[in-house]
């Protein structure tokens, strides 16, 4: 079954720094919690990442998955899809940024994910790890961010 979350909060920073920092995938690794490991697979013409695999700690264990990038709404968003992964049947997602109307440096960011897990999980243990990945992307990013 593929789970869907959508979560959102205003970030203390201007669209084009939310923007820069989560499009800046190789350095993941200095700020995203849970993340052991990023190797970049593919870049484009201008230079962005379009595929990396990703190595995390999940429930106790550890997870690796790729995912493709698309950078075509730059800077007003990024998504990503599942390329591969050994836990995971879909990991599909985006940040999308949006200025705040009369907040000079203010970002509203919005975090979406389909997720589906290749086993079996309590509904419970899905949920709190649901919970604990978007409120993670967004506590992290902000926390980047505002320091």
């Amino acid at each position: 079954m593929i789970d869907k979350l959508k979560v959102s909060r205003v970030i203390n920073a201007d669209l084009e720094d939310c923007h820069a920092l989560v499009s800046d995938i190789e350095r993941y690794e200095t700020w995203v919690s849970d993340l052991r490991e990023v190797a970049i697979e593919n870049r484009d013409d201008e230079g962005r990442v379009t595929e990396a695999t990703f190595r995390v700690a999940a429930m106790g264990r550890s997870a690796t998955y790729s995912l493709a990038y698309d950078h075509s709404e730059a800077p007003s968003a990024i998504r990503w899809e599942l390329v591969t992964g050994d836990i995971l049947k879909r990991l599909d997602g985006s940040y999308r940024f949006e200025s705040v109307p009369d907040e000079p440096n203010q970002t509203e960011v919005v975090y979406e994910l389909a997720l589906e897990l290749a086993v079996p999980l309590p509904g419970f243990v899905k949920r709190r790890a649901e919970g604990r990945i978007a409120h993670a992307a967004l506590d992290d990013l902000q926390a980047q961010l505002e320091d």
